[in-house]
């Protein structure tokens, strides 16, 4: 029987063995799209609370990002601490 498949030789060969499926590359540029597409939503909408900043508090408390004696309402007022 006469082969059907021709074995190919060269630096074409090489790299197609050695390339990744092309499944996986689908997958990682399906990935990299969707990061990029969610990160510019989230730069587009903007802070997710208008009043919060970082870690940092101006209120001279503890050192612990603000965590204090647990009665900060976060500006809610009427919320008194200690619930159920």
């Amino acid at each position: 029987m006469d082969e059907s498949r021709q074995s190919s030789s060269g630096a074409g060969a090489v790299l197609r063995r050695m390339a990744p499926p092309p499944a996986l590359c689908g997958f990682l540029l399906l990935l990299a799209l969707m990061f990029s597409v969610s990160y510019a939503v989230g730069a587009a909408a903007g802070p997710v609370a208008p009043g919060m900043h970082g870690t940092e508090s101006s209120r001279g408390g503890l050192d612990d990002g603000g965590a204090g004696s647990g009665t900060d309402t976060g500006g809610m007022g009427g919320m008194h601490g200690g619930g159920g």
